[in-house]
């Protein structure tokens, strides 16, 4: 893995913990795409340390579990600001 990787996986990964920030607010912080976010902190990371990759796997699947509730939120608050 080229050295620019392992330095915005590792820096990714010390955001999300520290803020335990979705993918999306993860990718916006650092100006790649979720994608790139999602693969760093799933695939790269583990090859980089495996202690920080489960740390940061629950974060994201918290995330996940929640994600349903955001979004119903999100559009609760935009209908209620129509009326």
């Amino acid at each position: 893995m080229q050295e620019y990787i392992q330095k915005r996986v590792l820096e990714i990964c010390a955001y999300i913990l520290e803020t335990k920030a979705t993918v999306r607010q993860a990718a916006s912080a650092f100006q790649v795409s979720k994608s790139t976010v999602h693969k760093d902190m799933t695939e790269r990371l583990s090859s980089l340390d495996k202690s920080l990759a489960r740390r940061v796997r629950l974060i994201l699947e918290h995330n996940k579990a929640e994600r349903h509730l955001r979004g119903g939120e999100a559009t609760r608050k935009k209908y209620k600001e129509t009326v």
